[in-house]
């Protein structure tokens, strides 16, 4: 595994302008049935993915927080979500909440969450690759290729299947 994210952002940089014309063209005219082909690539490839063996996205990026996540993440901690912000976040460029610094403080050497349960919406969603219009997030496929593996095998199987 650890060969394949060695890798990644080279294979996902080889790739970038071809991924981007694909997405600028389907973006234009999506298929009609790309949520459903979406979800089935998606559910194949986590049948062969573990992200546990991974975890690339945790030790690289760090997800948004919303104010959802911050107030149960906090409770999940017994604290204010004042004191979780000033303690694990910062307010990024964007104006969003995002972690102070990244690997993400809370992945433990086994890659395992230790807020799992009540883990922020964005590391839940992630890779993002079964979302229903997926058309509408091709920027940031763009990036979570060059980050996680399934991501990126999800992406070649699409291009695949839609001949564009």
């Amino acid at each position: 595994m650890q060969d394949i994210i060695n890798n990644l952002p080279k294979l996902a940089k080889d790739k970038h302008k071809e991924n981007k014309t694909f997405f600028t063209k389907l973006k234009k005219k999506p298929p009609k049935q790309l949520d459903y082909m979406m979800q089935e690539l998606h559910e194949k490839e986590f049948t062969q993915t573990d992200c546990l063996e991974c975890a690339n996205c945790c030790k690289t990026t760090g997800p948004l927080f919303t104010d959802k996540d911050v107030d149960r993440i906090a409770k999940h901690f017994k604290m204010k979500s004042q004191k979780f912000v000033e303690q694990f976040l910062r307010i990024d460029e964007d104006n969003d909440y995002v972690l102070q610094s990244v690997p993400c403080t809370f992945l433990g050497t086994d890659n395992y969450c230790s807020i799992y349960d009540v883990r922020p919406k964005a590391c839940r969603e992630f890779p993002h690759t079964n979302r229903k219009k997926f058309q509408q997030i091709s920027n940031l496929t763009l990036q979570n290729v060059a980050v996680c593996p399934a991501a990126f095998n999800i992406v070649e199987k699409m291009k695949e299947r839609i001949k564009l």
